[in-house]
């Protein structure tokens, strides 16, 4: 595992952008960026740990940006190429270069700005939540925090570098947090709208496809013979498969699709989670025929419709019964402080001289204290990221470590866990949810947009 997997954890440190209804932690959403294109690899810039300070700065480097007052500098870009470049590796159509050190230009601006945003607001984040996010990290890849960072020094990254890369997104998403999320608001209408919507007004049902896939490449700008043999073999292709040959076989031979290994096999999913393309296409095909060659920016596709169900749109979700004791922070009691407090109340509750419920209704700061801390029964996507995957790596009567999120610091016990089918009121709620994870990134488009605009940038040419 190299740096790659690890940049491909810290993308849950961009969920930590997300709107919190009350002290719980309540959460409805993602606001990552929305980068048009190479969205993958620009959208979350915690999957690319910026550049080392200005006294890194290599001798054959210059300033190719000015943002207010802090430069942008050459290296900087071409060291975030790089790392993107890495990512999209083995990917069909790469972008061209020089578009590319476009977009991570403008990304670093973006980035600059937010940041000295962050100072003159006065948003600090802690050595606690930058430890704790580098744990997180760690454990969503599986590995110690030791084993991490030995693996990440095989790329040139010490955990000092590490860490001042996640203090920064900490403190884009904490900027992010105070300055997007109470510009969205969901009314009930809205969700019940959204909810239909998503249902296609044809109540809890949806129709399930599994698409056997071939993709013939084309590279950008081909000459026309090219274009015209790929065309030709994609036709002999799709040929084969209406004749009865083995789709599988020809996917395996010829397809530059990343299913290649399955046989051309897509997976079972709802029918609009496939391209356009591929669902207008097939909409009138019985299961077993083909249709293609399809002409798309990727090349041609010759698709094969392998199976087809109706399945509940409403499946059983996990819900979780926790509770928590939460103490904010203020100038008289830091994040450690609180932390410390915290794993107090812990050791005592698993040394049997105290009681959790009893605890959080002396200390805890938030309203379920008077019900000793408890949540009640939540369904996914209700408390922010930080929170909700703390308590998802919980067994029923464990407790957490302090954890530290945008209203404190919570201790948590996981009481029980259930499947259910979501009932009107929670599918309304879920509704609301995946609606605020819209509408959060479409604000936080528009807030970023209107912080750039306010900036001044001076580009400046290669000397």
């Amino acid at each position: 595992m190299n740096h790659r997997v690890f940049a491909l954890g810290l993308a849950c440190l961009a969920a930590f952008a997300t709107s919190g209804a009350s002290a719980q932690g309540l959460r409805p959403a993602l606001a990552g960026s929305s980068t048009p294109s190479l969205s993958r690899a620009l959208a979350a810039p915690v999957a690319l740990p910026a550049t080392a300070a200005s006294a890194d700065v290599r001798p054959a480097d210059y300033i190719v940006a000015v943002v207010n007052s802090e430069p942008v500098t050459y290296n900087e870009v071409q060291t975030r190429v790089a790392r993107i470049a890495q990512q999209l590796a083995g990917q069909p159509n790469p972008p061209p270069l020089a578009r590319l050190e476009r977009e991570v230009l403008e990304r670093l601006i973006l980035e600059k700005i937010q940041l000295q945003q962050a100072a003159q607001s006065g948003i600090r984040v802690d050595d606690l939540a930058v430890a704790q996010a580098e744990q997180m990290v760690a454990s969503q890849n599986s590995v110690s925090r030791e084993e991490m960072h030995r693996r990440l020094a095989a790329d040139g990254i010490t955990p000092e570098r590490f860490r001042q890369d996640l203090r920064r997104q900490l403190l884009q998403q904490r900027l992010r947090e105070r300055e997007v999320d109470g510009r969205v608001r969901v009314t009930d209408l809205e969700a019940d709208a959204y909810l239909r919507e998503q249902t296609g007004g044809q109540g809890a049902t949806a129709t399930e496809i599994n698409l056997g896939h071939v993709l013939i490449a084309v590279p950008e700008n081909p000459t026309p013979e090219g274009l015209a043999q790929r065309q030709a073999l994609a036709q002999q292709i799709a040929d084969q498969a209406r004749a009865g040959a083995d789709f599988a076989a020809l996917a395996r031979e010829h397809s530059a699709g990343p299913e290649r290994a399955q046989g051309g096999l897509m997976g079972l999913r709802p029918a609009e989670r496939y391209p356009e393309l591929f669902s207008a296409a097939i909409q009138n095909l019985p299961v077993g025929g083909v249709t293609g060659p399809l002409r798309s920016a990727a090349g041609f596709h010759i698709l094969k419709l392998v199976d087809k169900a109706s399945t509940s749109k409403l499946p059983p979700i996990t819900q979780s019964n926790a509770r928590h004791i939460l103490l904010r922070i203020t100038p008289q009691l830091s994040e450690a402080a609180a932390a410390a407090r915290l794993a107090d109340y812990r050791r005592r509750v698993l040394a049997g001289q105290a009681d959790f419920a009893d605890l959080a209704r002396t200390h805890s700061q938030d309203g379920s204290a008077k019900e000793g801390g408890d949540l009640g029964w939540s369904t996914p996507g209700r408390y922010v990221p930080e929170f909700e995957a703390v308590l998802n790596a919980l067994q029923p009567g464990e407790i957490s470590q302090p954890l530290v999120s945008r209203f404190g610091v919570h201790l948590i016990q996981l009481m029980e866990r259930r499947q259910v089918q979501p009932n009107p009121r929670e599918q309304r709620e879920m509704a609301r949810y995946a609606l605020r994870e819209k509408k959060i990134e479409e604000a936080y488009n528009l807030w970023a947009q209107e912080l750039r605009a306010r900036a001044y940038v001076e580009y400046r040419d290669a000397p």
